[in-house]
């Protein structure tokens, strides 16, 4: 059936009777196909009725049986139209556009299609989702580097779609396994042009996606560098090939793409081609049979009928095509269901070397309207052709001739003499403008987005409306937007009640970006009416013009506008408005229209500055900016000139200099600014201003006394770059938003203070904590550089504060009210006033009673008439009042403004006065509060003064119940006990904290309400667990913290462990005070005084620091001084830096280290995130590297070296490579090193450098260290891995003694000069060719050589020479010493050097000779004429040497030379050792020769002919003795050698000859494959574990499991885990399946494969639930993951599935598991658990003495030792444990505690003989 369907395919139509031979052939299948091609010549028919009347019907019955063709004729020829195309139908295509995920591309006939970017091809699919998943995926190359415009590509049609405004969407495909879906494996021949995508790039070439299953395409490289320009291809990259060789019956296919032979590659029906697999893009010799006005019939592969209409056919008259003629045609496209082929006869397509232009020879014409234009053709069934004006011929498919719903009179259209039309689109197939005749479509406005320009009117119809905004359909093809801020003059809260779809709108364009079709709109009325001229460019905005624009941004500094085309400008602060405005946000709202003047542009850095103000006042935009001669920082004086609500406008005293004063600036008591503001009149003059801001527009001043301070201090950052980490400024709050409040600091730099950064405690609303102008001290966490922005914290416990900061602010605070109250008292002739200005705080009034509530009470008095005198409920407490009655109070506050005393009657206030004592602590009641300051008493001492309500300066009340009230209790300290600022009362400093009960002695307050004393021990509640430290909160309500190293004891920290793991929150612990930290900071405090002060207490919970009663405190310096450089200690990982790569690492609370990246990485995979290696608070081992005092910190390294020694491998990164040099290395410890250019490799190859790069990490061996400290290295892997390296073909030369002469050798050329060929033989070695000896060609300078001898080019080289007293290597580049071609080309045209005169040389070294042996005659020496005849023959038959070397080589041989000096043996030396291996087992001992007797590089056949046939001197018996027994030994030692099981083979025969021997050795299979994995030959490693699989016997589980094992490795590290996963199965089936699946997670385990171990062990515990080892193994894993918990979630679910007889066993090994890996104390209960239940148990006592011994301390083991010598078990267990007691105590104890085990043995002894005597 196969071969029928091959000689009979599929279709007919009628071809000529001279084609008998295939008539006859094709006969017996006329009935098969028969009903099928009626049924498909009904669809055609049906299809083509709509289109015309005039063909007439073909009846499919009068066709001949004979004349079956494979398909059929097209009646008419016509274009591809729309409704011909169909889902799976393949055309050629050509790209028009790319874009980030689509290709637009240009079909036949003016189609065009969209390629989506998951269209591409599988690999490139797969890449994209590698990528989307994964941030660490490599980069994958963008659509623009895969597709270019004029691109030629195979497509199918994927899908059809119908879009929104009805017109086709045709999505293609250019998937491989789509287009070439009808081809087969067995289709495939050699010749074929074929379509694919690269699927992968390989070391030597590309895995090809061709499309078929089970078929591998490869494409070498050296043919892609070939066509390429060296350009590599890229995954994913759709290629052209052609087909060289197919091998394997199809199953694998070698291509090439040579672009010149597959341009004229042609199809030919050997290649097997048919309708079902004839591919689109195909070049084919086709027959004209028929010639139509439409367009050809043509017949090709001498099977096809084929058309070619009119567009696809070259631009000439159609009589110019001859029926019979043969032409070459590009096949376009191939209707599956009419089986009709569309070819083209165009040269850009056709003719070799010819490509698509993207774009028209007369430019982009696309949408322009053309008049006059001529219709040339008329075709009926596709459209016309016209000529433009200019010639150019365009087309008009039959739907554009008319209107959609209009008649078509195509003679009338045709007999007009001119027509219009609108170029639509430029088709690239075609190389033809298509245009439309309709006038709907020439009459529109815009076709385009190129049409619309910005400033149009437009109208539109709104489409949809988004929450964005709402779309505006303009056209069919046009859309704009218009952003939500523009959809109206004011933002609309619900457009949609004023805007519906379908509604007709106008509309002004903003912008319009034609590229990215963006068009954006507005609707806002006034830019709609504008009649002032548009900004369109900054060209526009000259200065001095007004334009209507609208506001896109309001900050502090000024208003944004933007007009259109997005042109901006900025209008200051200064120019907003003629009234002076502060707070711009207050004024102006986003989206707002005004006029704004221009004052200044600058086109080409596209800024401008506007004014609103000079649009009204008429003012020139250049008006001359005043000269601002004030410095921030200095001190003024200011004269009031305005006042306003926002602040002050002043004149800086003497020289009138305008500047403003904001209210917020005038105090930093909030509360006090209002009255100073209402207190200070227009010509005011006010001192102690500063300046803390100034720009081109304005001057800031303040008189906030903290910003003064920091100012004249220098307490400021002046720009941005002065800014760091950790710096402390002074501010005040700028704006309060939801997320943060932003500060402002001198200089106008602005800092956020995020809502977790503002107080200490949880936070609600931002508005609560800080008000507007409140000053407070910041601190900078965090820099933004790039956006030059930075974080800050407010947080109290963050700030540091100078002492006596909040005395200063009280006494400033009071110093400003008092000034209020007398500018007012002095400003009014008022008496009241005066006498109100006159009281104070304290002072005792005679009142009288006016009046009784129960809210309080007033009072008159005869010297404050007028005045308003109260006394609050609190104020009167302990007082019965009646109305009339005379008292006397005591003032609490004066209000001057409202004229208003406050009074208090309390009898303890009224009494004496005791005195008090400075430095003491006090109880204190709050009597009153007035804004941010209370008057307080004290206790029963009569006293009343001031405090503030605020404590610090960002001190927040975030609600009412935290604020003061009159009768709530502070707790003060008495600084000073009469104050003169305060009229003589005391001056207090409150105390942050709960009051105390009673009055402390003066020793006891020493220690504070916050402080604890250095060594205090004291319980506390564990309150949070971090990585690196613990918080405790204290029994006083405190916060303690534990720093990760204070938590267990150092010998029982696990490495890779985390010790604060082991807390649980809300556990109680006991803690011992051990220092203190900064609550600003965070820095560690050491005690220098057991009675030392601080915020937060620094506590240990390591029990022997509990328990020590001499506990002192050491210094940090102390600590370091203890640290040797060398010693590994214990650290905790404590914060990696991304920036820098390096990690920070803790010993203890006040020490810290740092680990540079270079010594903390094992492998070069690490570098990328060596923070994954390293978590938070995880214990690891480091050796010191350096100890540094100043600044307390150390250098550590994690990779076991400390130091830099010569010999020794480490890590290193590439600074530079250098091509004189080498490379330029980083090393780990601050060192460098350099790598010569003959020490990358053992093989030397050209251009060594180009496979390193700056930043590359690699192993490096350290060489030798040079005097100024660099290295010299090697990357040698001789060096590097000497026992896996292979012999090096370019050895390591460190001296000249290691070179001989005549030897060859290889090296990198270093320089060329007029002395020579300078050549690098190794990092310390240079030899030198002359001129005469670097070519055998004539050169008439070095420069010819210098051009074609550039540096680091690799060459071969003889050395003639070596002169070691002088290191000077003599060497030669002639082609007769290397062997090698000569270094200069033959292109060159050079005479050859001095032939002549090296004859005559030689006629004189002759003569020479023959006289020097005469002379020389009679001298013993030459005693054989015939050998030295024969050497000299054989010497001057080498290359034509000349006699000048001829007779130096006999010199040399005249001279003996040792054996260690002779050269290697040559290529022949390898088939003389074979004689040895080889031998012959019945030729006897005598006949044997040494194996070192064919060795001698001397001897030749010649020789040994000349030798037998002189007489030889009989031998002795003795030597031929001697003879024999040097062949037996010779003999044994092969012997040996070969029968030695230790001695690995090195090739794949000696393994083959091992495994003769023994088949079932897994040892040698696995040997076997290591050997091909050390060459990277994975499949042969693979094939070898198979045939060992099927090799050893079925008997031997054993050995065959362990060649499973190395399978699943060999899988794991070079395979796939689809592979990984049929091994892991089949391995299954042939061995018991619970080693197998303990082996696979082991491999997981061991390459990092968390997630798949653990998957695979919750599979095992299910399958093998009753195999106790198996839980062993998965609570193993968890435990050395850190997962502790989880480790006991297991061991219950092991006990619930395992008999009870092995729930013993499996606690007790559990309980080992997490003393080697877990939680040792956890490890302790458990075993203790369980003795308890089973105390006779001596086994599980025996390992849990030897746990504790190893991990206890020696309380602990003591303890236990004396629990085991009590048990009540035989005597002979006693006495065993009593011996391991004894032992222990002498290894570890003192002589007392080893005579304390001997009584207590004693004791015991004596015991049992009482109770057996009883």
């Amino acid at each position: 059936m196969a071969s029928m369907e091959e000689d009979f395919p599929r279709g007919g139509v009628a071809k000529k009777p001279t084609e008998s031979k295939i008539e006859v052939q094709r006969t017996e299948v006329d009935n098969l196909f028969q009903s099928n091609e009626q049924v498909e010549t009904k669809k055609r028919r049906g299809a083509a009725k709509d289109d015309s009347k005039k063909p007439k019907k073909q009846k499919t019955d009068e066709r001949n049986v004979g004349d079956l063709t494979l398909n059929k004729a097209a009646k008419v020829v016509e274009i591809l139209h729309a409704k011909n195309v169909k889902q799976g139908m393949l055309l050629l295509g050509c790209v028009k556009d790319v874009s980030d995920f689509e290709v637009t591309v240009s079909l036949p006939c003016g189609l065009q299609g969209f390629l989506s970017i998951r269209n591409i091809c599988d690999s490139y699919t797969k890449l994209l989702n590698e990528q989307l998943d994964s941030e660490d995926s490599e980069e994958i190359y963008s659509l623009q580097h895969l597709f270019h415009p004029g691109m030629l590509l195979r497509c199918v049609i994927a899908k059809l779609d119908v879009s929104k405004t009805g017109s086709l969407s045709i999505q293609l495909s250019i998937n491989p396994k789509l287009v070439n879906q009808s081809l087969t494996s067995s289709s495939l021949k050699a010749g074929m042009v074929l379509s694919g995508c690269v699927e992968s790039v390989e070391d030597h070439g590309y895995v090809v996606d061709i499309g078929l299953s089970g078929t591998k395409a490869f494409l070498p490289k050296r043919a892609v560098t070939a066509q390429h320009n060296s350009e590599d291809l890229k995954a994913g990259q759709c290629v052209t090939y052609q087909i060289e060789a197919v091998k394997n019956d199809g199953r694998v296919v070698q291509l090439s793409i040579n672009p010149a032979a597959i341009a004229q590659a042609c199809a030919e029906a050997s290649q097997g081609w048919s309708l079902t697999n004839l591919l689109p893009g195909l070049l084919v010799n086709a027959t004209i049979k028929k010639v139509t006005k439409h367009g050809l019939l043509l017949d090709f592969l001498s099977s096809f009928s084929g058309q070619v209409d009119f567009l696809h056919m070259e631009p000439q008259p159609e009589s110019s095509y001859t029926e019979g003629a043969q032409v070459q045609a590009r096949v376009l496209y191939v209707e599956p269901s009419t089986r009709l082929v569309g070819l083209s006869l165009r040269s850009h397509l056709t003719q070799p070397g010819a490509s698509v232009e993207p774009s028209p020879a007369g430019g982009d014409r696309i949408g322009q309207v053309v008049k006059d234009c001529k219709m040339t053709a008329m075709h009926h069934m596709s459209g016309a052709m016209l000529e433009l004006p200019d010639g150019t011929p365009a087309f008009v498919h039959k739907n554009h001739l008319k209107e959609p719903n209009g008649e078509l009179n195509q003679n009338r259209l045709a007999a007009k003499p001119e027509h219009t039309c609108r170029i639509l689109d430029f088709s690239l197939m075609e190389q033809i403008h298509f245009v439309s005749l309709r006038p709907s479509v020439i009459e529109k406005q815009f076709y385009r987005y190129h049409d619309l320009q910005a400033g149009q009117v437009v109208e539109g119809t709104v489409s949809e409306l988004l929450t964005q905004g709402m779309v505006v359909r303009l056209s069919d093809h046009i859309k704009g937007f218009v952003p939500r801020l523009h959809l109206s003059d004011i933002v609309l809260k619900n457009p949609e009640k004023k805007y519906v779809a379908g509604m007709k709108l106008k509309c002004r364009v903003l912008s319009v970006e034609p590229e990215n079709k963006k068009l954006y709109l507005t609707r806002k009325k006034a830019l709609l009416e504008s009649s002032l001229p548009l900004f369109l460019s900054y060209a526009d905005a000259r200065p001095g013009r007004v334009s209507h624009g609208f506001i896109v941004c309001i900050k502090d500094f000024g208003c944004i506008v933007r007009f259109y085309n997005n042109v901006k400008g900025l209008v200051p602060l200064r120019e907003l408005s003629s009234e002076p405005i502060v707070s711009p946000e207050d004024v102006f709202y986003m989206g707002q229209v005004l006029k704004a003047k221009v004052l200044q542009c600058d086109p080409d850095k596209a800024k401008m500055v506007l004014s609103f103000k000079a649009v009204f006042e008429g003012q020139t935009g250049d008006s001359a900016q005043p000269e601002f001669d004030c410095e921030v920082g200095k001190s003024l004086e200011a004269k009031v000139m305005k006042k306003s609500t926002n602040g002050l406008e002043v004149s800086i005293l003497p020289d009138e200099i305008r500047a403003t004063l904001p209210t917020m600036h005038l105090s930093d008591h909030v509360s006090n600014c209002p009255l100073l503001l209402q207190s200070l009149q227009e010509g005011d003059v006010i001192s102690n201003l500063v300046c803390f801001n100034k720009n081109k527009h304005n001057i800031s001043l303040t008189k906030k006394p903290a910003i003064r301070w920091s100012l004249e201090e220098g307490v400021v950052a002046k720009d941005f770059s002065e800014i760091s980490v950790g710096i402390q400024l002074v501010g005040w709050i700028k704006n309060i938003m939801p997320y943060g409040v932003f500060v402002e600091f001198p200089h106008g730099l602005v800092g956020l203070a995020p809502k977790s950064a503002m107080v200490d405690k949880f936070l609600t609303d931002t508005a609560l904590a800080f008000q507007l102008g409140q000053t407070v001290v910041a601190k900078v966490t965090n820099l933004d550089e790039e956006k030059r922005r930075f974080l800050i914290t407010l947080k109290i416990t963050e700030i540091t504060s100078p002492e006596g900061d909040a005395q200063m602010r009280l006494l400033h605070g009071l110093r400003e009210r008092r000034a209020v109250s007398e500018m007012l008292a002095g400003r009014d002739e008022d008496d009241l006033r005066r006498a109100l200005a006159a009281l104070c705080v304290a002072q005792r009034l005679k009142l009288t009673v006016d009046g009784v509530k129960d809210d309080g009470a007033t009072f008159k008095s005869d010297d404050l008439g007028g005045a308003t005198i109260q006394a609050s409920k609190h104020g009167m407490t302990g007082v019965n009042l009646t109305e009339g009655q005379k008292v006397t109070a005591a003032v609490l506050h004066v209000d001057i403004q409202t004229s208003c005393v406050h009074v208090t009657l309390r009898p303890e206030l009224l009494g004496k006065k005791k005195s008090l004592t400075e430095g003491v602590k006090y109880a204190a009641t709050v009597q009153h509060v007035d804004g941010d300051f209370a008057v307080v008493s004290l206790q029963d001492t009569a006293q009343l003064s001031l405090v503030q309500t605020r404590g610090h300066l960002n001190e927040a009340f975030l609600s009412e119940s935290a604020t003061l009230k009159p009768g709530a209790a502070v707790e003060v300290e008495v600084v000073e006990a009469a104050c003169e600022e305060l009229g003589g009362l005391p001056l207090l400093a409150r105390s942050r904290g709960s009051p105390p009960q009673r009055q402390r002695a003066a020793s006891e307050s020493q220690a504070g309400a916050r402080g604890h004393r250095y060594g205090e021990t004291l319980q506390a509640q564990v309150k949070a667990v971090k990585p690196t430290c613990v918080t405790l909160t204290l029994g006083d309500g405190s916060t303690g913290r534990v720093h990760v190293s204070e938590v267990l004891e150092p010998q029982d920290v696990r490495v890779g462990s985390f010790p604060t793991s082991t807390l649980k929150v809300g556990s109680t612990v006991t803690a011992r005070v051990i220092g203190g930290r900064e609550a600003s900071s965070h820095r560690f405090l050491p005690f220098s005084h057991p009675n030392f002060k601080f915020t937060i207490a620094e506590l240990t919970l390591i029990p022997s620091k509990l328990e020590k009663i001499d506990f002192k405190s050491v210094s940090t310096k102390e600590k370091l001084s203890r640290i040797q450089v060398g010693e590994e200690i214990t650290c905790f990982v404590s914060k990696f830096h991304p920036d820098r790569k390096s990690l920070e690492v803790t010993t203890d609370p006040s020490v810290t280290g740092t680990v540079e990246l270079l010594a903390m990485i094992k492998h070069p995979q690490d570098a990328a995130h060596p923070e994954k290696r390293y978590r938070l608070g995880q214990a690891v081992r480091a050796k010191v590297v350096e100890v540094s005092f100043k600044p307390h910190r150390f250098a550590l390294s994690l990779t076991d070296v400390y130091k830099l020694e010569k010999g020794c491998v480490t890590f290193g990164m590439v600074l530079s490579v250098q091509p004189h040099v080498g490379l330029l290395v980083k090393l780990p410890f601050g060192c460098k090193g350099t790598v010569s250019i003959t020490d990358l490799a053992d093989a030397y190859k050209s251009n060594p450098l180009d496979a390193f790069s700056r930043d590359q990490i690699l192993r490096f061996f350290l060489l030798e260290e040079n005097e100024k400290g660099k290295w010299q290295l090697s990357l040698r892997p001789s060096r590097l891995n000497p026992q896996q390296a292979k012999p090096a073909k370019d050895p390591e030369v460190s001296s000249l003694h290691q070179l001989e002469v005549g030897q060859i050798v290889r090296g990198f050329i270093k320089s060329v000069g007029e002395q020579g060929v300078f050549i690098r033989l190794s990092r310390s070695i240079t030899g030198r060719a002359e001129l005469q000896k670097s070519t055998k060609y004539f050169v008439s300078s070095h420069t010819v050589l210098s051009d074609h001898l550039p540096a680091n080019r690799l060459v071969s080289t003889k050395i003639l020479g070596i002169d070691i007293e002088e290191q000077f290597v003599d060497l030669s580049l002639l082609p007769a010493d290397t062997g090698k071609a000569d270094v200069l080309p033959n292109s060159l045209g050079l005479p050859l050097r001095f032939v002549n005169e090296a004859k005559k040389k030689h006629d004189l070294k002759k003569s020479r000779k023959r006289s020097l042996s005469e002379s020389e005659a009679n001298q013993p020496e030459s005693k054989n004429p015939k050998k030295k005849k024969k050497e000299a023959k054989k010497a001057r038959a080498d290359d034509n040497d000349s006699g000048v070397e001829v007779y130096f080589r006999e010199e040399d041989k005249e001279k003996p030379r040792p054996a260690a000096a002779q050269p290697p043996p040559g290529p022949a030396a390898p088939a003389r050792l074979q004689v040895a291996a080889s031998f012959s087992w019945d030729v006897g001992l005598s006949a044997l020769k040494p194996a070192s007797a064919g060795l001698d590089p001397d001897s030749s056949d010649g020789e040994d002919q000349e030798e037998s046939t002189k007489p030889q001197k009989k031998k002795s018996r003795h030597e031929l003795e001697q003879e024999k027994k040097t062949a037996e030994k010779a003999l044994v030692q092969r012997e040996m050698e070969l029968m030695d099981p230790s001695l690995r083979p090195e090739d794949a025969a000696a393994f083959e000859r091992l495994l003769l021997a023994s088949p079932s050795s897994s040892l040698l299979w696995l040997q076997y494959m290591a050997h091909h994995l050390q060459a990277t030959q994975i499949e042969q490693a693979r094939a070898v574990a198979e045939r060992a699989l099927k090799t050893i016997s079925f008997r031997e589980e054993q050995e065959k499991l362990n060649v499973w094992v190395a399978l699943l490795n060999l899988e794991n590290m070079y395979g796939s885990p689809e592979t990984l996963r049929k091994v892991f199965e089949r391995a299954v089936q042939f061995c018991e399946p619970m080693p197998v699946y303990q082996q696979l997670a082991d491999i997981y385990a061991k390459s990092d494969k968390t997630k798949e171990a653990e998957g695979l062990y919750k599979t095992m515990v299910k399958r093998f639930r009753q195999n106790k080892s198996v839980w062993l193994s998965y609570g193993t894993f968890l435990l050395q993951q850190g997962q502790s918990d989880a480790a006991s979630a297991l061991l219950q679910r092991a006990l619930n599935s395992l008999p009870s007889k092995d729930s013993v066993d499996v606690i007790t090994k559990f309980a080992q598991l997490e003393f080697r890996y877990g939680d040792a104390e956890k490890g302790r209960n458990m075993f203790d658990k369980v003795l308890t239940s089973y105390p006779k148990r001596t086994d599980l006592w025996s390992v849990f003495i030897d746990l504790m011994v190893k991990h206890g301390s020696q309380k602990e083991v003591r303890a236990l030792f004396d629990r085991v010598i009590h048990l009540s078990v035989s005597a002979k267990k006693i006495k065993f444990f009593f011996k391991r007691y004894l032992e222990y105590e002498k290894k570890h104890g003192t002589p007392q505690s080893v005579q304390a085990v001997k009584e207590k043995a004693v004791e015991f002894v004596e015991a049992k003989g009482t109770e057996a005597a009883s």
